[in-house]
């Protein structure tokens, strides 16, 4: 754990501080205790944030425990950050993460962090990519969490993808440290618990130990896929819009369909589709104005806006 920490700070540029998002479950709580030895030896200051989402009886006693062991372990700055989960849009878990996310940026901007790093392990990226398995996902969905995303500016840094869930249970163990488990993680009513309880155990079962780092991996390598094919149908968006307003039908037709369905739903996006409400069926339905043109009306995108076919341009 503390050589994938390293491996990433060492190549994370900016002066400011790294600031590690810890709940007190072992993932997290044993990357604060990586980072802390790590960073102290590299001279970069790191810190903790946890996020009381105050779902739980007792939620904020444990936030404040997981912040004062941080403080003993050399972790500065330390906050502890109470969010509001009710009356967000989306189910639980998706309020949730929005909620937690929100309160992460916020903090990372106001310390001027170097990045927030999170505890995902090869377990969670395997159950990511089995979840977009079951959803019907693209390539984009089953490469799995980045190791590194920018939110608002923020980068959120997750080095421990290839660590497996284990070994953070055991880092605990060795460290003397009581990480706390979150009854969440363990519900059935949640379909990644689920996942986590019931179907990759079977897949190992049935295939072997090594189908969780396989398909960590997988994500992994479909990720790699995937950024060449956007940064191909950044540079076609560009080309198919010259000439006028709108989209080039020819030149839209031209392409590979992996890379024109990425323009088409790059253009619906700038046209004000909301990412979450674009779906397959939108871009599907814009593609078919290109290679299925038979006369039909317009495509209807996310938001209200139309799409048209007329003098061999899509306008919208």
């Amino acid at each position: 754990m503390r050589l994938a920490v390293r491996r990433l700070l060492t190549d994370l540029p900016g002066p400011g501080p790294v600031l590690v998002a810890c709940s007190g479950g072992p993932d997290s709580l044993a990357l604060a205790a990586a980072t802390a030895f790590v960073a102290s030896r590299l001279g970069r200051p790191a810190g903790l944030v946890t996020v009381d989402h105050g779902l739980q009886p007792g939620s904020a006693e444990r936030a404040h425990a997981v912040a004062a062991w941080a403080r003993t372990a050399g972790l500065d700055p330390v906050e502890v950050v109470r969010v509001r989960v009710h009356g967000r849009p989306g189910g639980p878990e998706a309020a949730a993460r929005d909620a937690r996310y929100e309160a992460l940026v916020e903090v990372a901007r106001r310390h001027h962090a170097a990045g927030v790093l999170l505890g995902h392990t090869r377990d969670d990226q395997a159950e990511t990519v089995l979840l977009a398995l079951a959803r019907g996902a693209g390539p984009r969905g089953l490469s799995g969490m980045p190791e590194r995303r920018d939110l608002d500016g923020v980068p959120l840094l997750r080095p421990l993808l290839d660590v497996a869930r284990d070994d953070t249970r055991s880092a605990c163990a060795a460290l003397g440290l009581d990480p706390w488990t979150d009854p969440h993680n363990t519900d059935r009513a949640y379909a990644r618990a689920r996942v986590r309880a019931e179907a990759l155990p079977a897949l190992v079962d049935a295939l072997g130990p090594g189908v969780v780092a396989n398909l960590a991996r997988t994500a992994r390598l479909l990720a790699a896929d995937t950024a060449a094919l956007d940064a191909s149908a950044d540079a076609a968006l560009a080309d198919v819009r010259a000439g006028g307003d709108g989209l080039s039908v020819d030149g839209l037709a031209a392409l590979p369909a992996a890379v024109r369905t990425r323009v088409l739903h790059a253009w619906a996006r700038e046209l004000g589709a909301a990412p979450a409400a674009l779906s397959h069926r939108h871009v599907a339905a814009l593609d078919a104005l290109v290679t299925g043109w038979r006369g039909q009306g317009p495509v209807h995108l996310p938001g209200g806006r139309l799409v048209h076919r007329r003098a061999g341009r899509l306008t919208g």
